[in-house]
C-alpha cells in the first residue's frame, strides 16, 4: 500500500475504539474511510522509555530514560496512511512530538511487570514522545486496564458498545472537567477530526 506508515502507540490508541475513532470517525463498515484501512497491529515493546501518568488526565507520555532502566508495553500498528498520521497529530497535540524509535514485536506477552515477555524482530515505527512540562508528570506507571474499565466510555461515546456506549449530558460535562483534554467524544479535538473526516468522505465520493 502506497504510504504506508507504522507506529507504536502505549496509551488510549491501543483501544482499537479509540484509534478508528481518531483516523476513520466510526468503525461501521458502511463508512467508506473504515473500509479501506489496512491497520494491522502486534504486542510490542519498547527500551528505554518510561511511561507516566499525566497529571489530571486519563493518558500517559514517555520520556527517554538511561539504558537498561525502564520499558514500555504497547501496540505496534502497521497500515497507517499519511491521512492517518495527520490525524494523529491532531489528535495528540502540542504536549506531544512525533519521533522515531526502534522497537521489538512480541511472539510472547508476559505480565503487566514484563515477566514472561518474549521479544521478537526489531522494527521501525513513529511514536508520540511528551515534551510538555516535567512536572505535568506522574512518577506512577499508567494502567491500561484501568482506562479500559473507568475511562474510554467518555472517549468512544456512541462509538463504543456496552458500557461505553453511555452518551449523554454527564459526558459533555464530564469532558470539560476530566482527562480527555479535548479528545473525548464531544471534545474540540475531536470535532475537529470529525470535519476533517467527513471532508474525506465528499472527496471519495466525488471521484
Amino acid at each position: 500500500m502506497a504510504n504506508s506508515r507504522s507506529a507504536f502507540f502505549y496509551g488510549t490508541l491501543m483501544a482499537p475504539q479509540v484509534l478508528h475513532r481518531v483516523c476513520h470517525g466510526s468503525n461501521d463498515p458502511s463508512n467508506p474511510i473504515y473500509a479501506a484501512h489496512q491497520f494491522k497491529t502486534f504486542p510490542a515493546i519498547l527500551h528505554d522509555y518510561r511511561r507516566h501518568r499525566v497529571l489530571h488526565a486519563d493518558y500517559p507520555a514517555i520520556l527517554p530514560v538511561d539504558a537498561g532502566s525502564a520499558t514500555v508495553r504497547g501496540t505496534f500498528v502497521t497500515g497507517l496512511t499519511d491521512a492517518d498520521i495527520w490525524r494523529l497529530d491532531i489528535f495528540e497535540g502540542s504536549e506531544y512530538r512525533r519521533d522515531r524509535v526502534k522497537i521489538r514485536k512480541l511472539t510472547q506477552t508476559g505480565s503487566d511487570s514484563g515477566e514472561g515477555n518474549q521479544e521478537g524482530e526489531e522494527v521501525e515505527a513513529e511514536t508520540y514522545v511528551w515534551i510538555g512540562k516535567r512536572e505535568d508528570l506522574d512518577e506512577r506507571e499508567w494502567d491500561f486496564a484501568e482506562f479500559q474499565r473507568e475511562k474510554m466510555r467518555f472517549w468512544v461515546g456512541s462509538e463504543g458498545s456496552g458500557e461505553y456506549a453511555e452518551v449523554d449530558d454527564a459526558v459533555a460535562t464530564a469532558e470539560q472537567q476530566d482527562g480527555t483534554g479535548g479528545r473525548g467524544a464531544n471534545g474540540p479535538i475531536s470535532m475537529a477530526l470529525k470535519e476533517e473526516q467527513q471532508k474525506d468522505e465528499i472527496v471519495k465520493n466525488a471521484v
